[in-house]
């Protein structure tokens, strides 16, 4: 199974990064500047994992997340951002972000240790789900 990515960030130079960053570990990857330009992959494409900056123009991450959790509830965003500050991490806590990182990404570890357990986490669903449907009444 190859997770679907999303990565929204109004900085071109860190989608690329992020982008080439998760294609080169065989993800696939879609990009969007915007909380905006998300909603309209989200609503057209099946996604696994958006990761998200929380300070962008038009749709900043925090609007993003609450639309993210009424239209999709499953998913489980993940949230970096170089503006740190307790109520953005306690909203997005509250909006079921998977985890809060903070920029600059010297080291993408930690971003890529939060994609393994969303993606851990979905393949076994995906294994819970086979099971009970093989145990069709």
């Amino acid at each position: 199974m190859s997770l679907i990515l999303l990565i929204v960030d109004d900085e071109e130079m860190i989608r690329d990064m992020l982008s080439r960053h998760f294609s080169l570990l065989d993800y696939d990857v879609m990009t969007a500047a915007n909380g905006r330009e998300a909603v309209r992959i989200l609503e057209t494409q099946r996604i696994d994992v958006v990761i998200t900056d929380v300070m962008m123009p038009d749709m900043n991450g925090i609007e993003l997340l609450r639309y993210i959790k009424e239209h999709n509830p499953t998913l489980r965003p993940i949230v970096i951002t170089g503006y740190v500050t307790l109520d953005n991490a306690l909203s997005c806590l509250r909006l079921g972000a998977e985890t809060f990182i903070f920029k600059p990404l010297q080291d993408l570890a930690e971003l890529e240790n939060a994609v393994n357990r969303i993606e851990e986490r979905l393949k076994n669903w995906q294994r819970k789900l086979r099971e009970l449907r093989g145990m069709k009444p």
